[in-house]
């Protein structure tokens, strides 16, 4: 398939740049010669760094600026982690391809290996997701939460050079980077249930692009697109954003498809999670119904209480 080279658009983080060069290589190996070259896009999320997620806009910080030119025709395919990736996508975009997903738990790395339930009264640990931040706080109420920006080598830096005791990071980005020796801890879901999306790769194109979506159509993993599906569909009924601790993670196995959902306060409690199973062909209704039975559980009282907070 030789002829125009074909060009990814990608944040410029060790990791992004691995994820972009991931998805070249997979491409390549099903379409061997043709021509494939990285454009380095910075995003506003890039650019803000010394203020938390949640106080300059949450989802879309990491992927407005390459849709916009995914949608100029300036680039032909984005590369995203789908956690990064708002509920909803753009006129004329679409996830044209999600990859067999990597470990979507999180993990907590410390400077002295003890695990979450061992360190000290008062440690300090370094997050900037409220959704961790707050699960955190459920089990560990004594616990100092330290807001903590920048890509995944910053954040490691930063577990030494601002003095603290943990961070919590996603699994996927540890292992696709070669730091699995880093971890001191893998966070069970029943502690840390997952961010929607996190662990699997978005890849995102224009809507009926004749010449791109047969290119990545080798890279699809099904089973990973209903999981995820499901999770964005819960998300999308909950209108969620990084204002708010929202988590949601789902399965396949023997019994069908299975997804967790979570909402709670960002000190942890009230709580608010359910667990729905079926289909798996029904991922995406069964992500709404379980929203819907969150919001009767009382989740729609805390969502508007912590959304009428950050319009403060």
């Amino acid at each position: 398939m030789a002829g125009k080279a074909i060009t990814i658009g990608t944040r410029g983080s060790r990791l992004a740049l691995w994820q972009a060069n991931w998805v070249k290589d997979a491409i390549n190996r099903h379409h061997a010669g043709l021509t494939i070259e990285l454009t380095i896009i910075k995003t506003k999320g890039d650019k803000i760094l010394d203020v938390p997620l949640a106080k300059v806009g949450g989802k879309g910080l990491f992927v407005k600026e390459i849709e916009e030119a995914l949608l100029d025709g300036g680039i032909d395919l984005a590369v995203h982690s789908m956690k990064d990736m708002p509920a909803d996508i753009p006129d004329g975009l679409c996830i044209g391809a999600i990859p067999k997903r990597e470990e979507p738990r999180d993990v907590l790395i410390t400077r002295n290996e003890l695990p979450l339930d061992r360190l000290k009264k008062g440690a300090r640990v370094g997050t900037s997701s409220l959704r961790r931040s707050a699960q955190l706080l459920r089990v560990r109420p004594d616990i100092t939460i330290v807001p903590l920006r920048g890509n995944l080598n910053t954040r490691l830096r930063k577990l030494e050079s601002e003095s603290l005791d943990a961070i919590v990071l996603a699994a996927a980005g540890i292992y696709r980077l070669g730091l699995a020796e880093r971890i001191t801890q893998v966070l069970d879901e029943s502690l840390m249930l997952p961010a929607v999306g996190q662990g699997a790769l978005c890849i995102e194109i224009r809507e009926a692009d004749p010449r791109i979506a047969p290119v990545i159509a080798a890279l699809e993993d099904l089973p990973t697109r209903r999981v995820v599906m499901g999770e964005r569909s819960f998300l999308k009924r909950l209108e969620g954003g990084c204002q708010v601790p929202i988590a949601g993670h789902g399965r396949i196995d023997e019994n069908g498809y299975t997804l967790t959902g979570l909402v709670c306060d960002v000190t942890g409690a009230p709580i608010i999670k359910q667990s729905q199973t079926g289909p798996e062909s029904r991922s995406e209704r069964i992500g709404l119904e379980l929203a819907e039975t969150l919001l009767s559980m009382g989740a729609a009282e805390i969502l508007e209480r912590l959304n009428t907070d950050a319009q403060k």
